[in-house]
């Protein structure tokens, strides 16, 4: 087999070295590089997939590697991302805006902002519940952390590229970011069945859900541009609901 078995997994670390890179600029609050890298890296975790079944190569060991990548580039990237955009939000001095001040490490934390944290271990918490969840083969119970990474992700986008003084004091108000914060950790792990963008064939009655959803997308982004994302997320859930419902009746 050669060479071959071992693609899958290069492309799973090209993802990892797209998140870690990703971490880099994210400490360093270069948001929008982050934003870059993270695409990078979500775009090499969508194609590793594509490889290992195209090639017949699948292993344990690239799955472990895939969640491994996924927790750095999906989990971490983003529980900083939020992070920062918190201790932005937050006021100068006082009250939820305190500092922790270090004369050692030359570095200042508002405790509050620590919640955004919460992300890298929901994450984590989810792609450990995916390794073993035998039920998520063809759909995913609970949001993907790609997915939500995207999510997160999106905000400094909106507000580099498409700033108003409604959307700039929403994204940047502290108890918004932590209802998004606390609603994505729910998000993840929540019992929630939603569909996949798997082809089995492509016929439009199996797959007229997706289609509408791809077509549905590509639609908002021409209009909308990154402020689809989140509306594409909350479709995606809405969607995944309605269809749930309608197998459940049926």
């Amino acid at each position: 087999m050669g060479i071959k078995r071992h693609i899958p997994n290069i492309i799973t670390l090209f993802n990892l070295l797209s998140g870690s890179i990703a971490v880099i600029f994210a400490v360093k609050g270069n948001l929008i590089l982050a934003a870059i890298f993270v695409a990078a890296g979500i775009f090499f975790d969508f194609f590793d997939g594509l490889a290992a079944r195209a090639l017949n190569v699948k292993s344990e060991v690239g799955l472990q590697l895939d969640s491994l990548a996924d927790v750095v580039t999906s989990g971490v990237v983003p529980g900083l991302v939020m992070y920062q955009l918190l201790m932005k939000a937050l006021p100068a001095s006082g009250g939820l805006g305190s500092d922790w001040n270090s004369s050692v490490f030359d570095i200042q934390i508002k405790p509050f902002a620590l919640i955004g944290l919460l992300i890298i271990l929901a994450s984590a918490y989810r792609l450990a519940k995916f390794n073993v969840d035998e039920r998520q083969t063809d759909s995913f119970i609970g949001l993907p952390t790609p997915a939500n990474a995207l999510l997160i992700l999106s905000l400094p986008l909106i507000l580099t590229y498409q700033p108003g003084s409604f959307i700039t004091g929403l994204l940047l108000n502290e108890w918004f970011l932590v209802g998004l914060t606390l609603v994505s950790c729910y998000l993840l792990n929540a019992e929630l069945p939603l569909f996949a963008l798997k082809f089995s064939d492509w016929g439009f009655k199996e797959n007229k859900l997706r289609y509408f959803f791809i077509i549905s997308c590509i639609i908002l982004i021409i209009f909308l541009q990154f402020i689809a994302i989140p509306v594409i997320l909350l479709l995606y859930v809405v969607l995944s609901i309605i269809s749930n419902r309608k197998v459940q009746t049926a």
